[in-house]
Parts: structure tokens; sequence; C-alpha cells
């Protein structure tokens, strides 16, 4: 089976040596995604909500670069830092999944890469042949 690498241009990908996404036949396994620009500054502040969404977009964009969609998730995990903001993460959550209804793990860290970053999410993904 092939293998393709999907890159966002995040400013931690080279650094750290990883792909947003990774397709390997019909499985594709997203990196955990956070709100941070390009020039390294965290998108939406101190907003939940605004961080989250961003989450998601950066996901579904790198989901579609690899031949799927947000429809070919089957799990998420959102590694938050404050797990009392769960309802500004999961409206996000929502907003992207409603119908899709994938497994999702929500779980407090003590704190992510870059200060002012809110949430972290991972996924995973099947697309049927």
């Amino acid at each position: 089976m092939s293998r393709l690498n999907v890159s966002s241009g995040g400013p931690f990908e080279d650094v750290v040596g990883y792909s947003r996404a990774v397709r390997i036949g019909n499985v594709i396994a997203v990196s955990g995604t956070t709100a941070v620009l390009p020039d390294g500054t965290v998108f939406g502040g101190d907003d939940a909500y605004l961080q989250a969404s961003r989450c998601f977009s950066v996901m579904a964009k790198a989901l579609e670069e690899a031949g799927a969609s947000m429809r070919d998730v089957i799990r998420t995990r959102m590694f938050v830092t404050d797990i009392s903001r769960w309802e500004e993460f999961a409206k996000a959550h929502a907003e992207a999944f409603r119908d899709i209804r994938p497994a999702a793990t929500m779980v407090q860290v003590s704190a992510l890469i870059t200060p002012g970053m809110l949430i972290e999410v991972e996924a995973d993904a099947v697309v049927e042949l």
C-alpha cells in the first residue's frame, strides 16, 4: 500500500517531524490539530469555541487533501486545558460532527505546546473503498 503524507504548513510540522495527516490504504490518521496560525499565534484568543472550530476546519482541509471528508471520521480525541469549558468545545464538535457522530473522547491536560492553546484534536478516518 502507498503512503500519503499531508502537510498543513503548520509551524511545528518541520520542527517535530510529523504530518498533519497520513493515509495508508483506506485509513487516515489526523495528527493533533490546534488553532495555531502559520505565524505561530493562536487563532481565537481565549475563546474556546473559536479555537475548537479552527481545529475542525484545519482537520477538514487535511482530510480533503487525503481524499476523505469529515463524514469518514470514526473517532476524535480532544485534549483540553480546562474541562470546565467543555460545552464550548462540544458546541464546535457538534457543529462539525452532529450527523456523523464519531466515537469521541475529551480529556483535560495540564498544558499544550504553546501558551494560550486551549484544545488539540486528533481524528481517525476510514474511507470506504
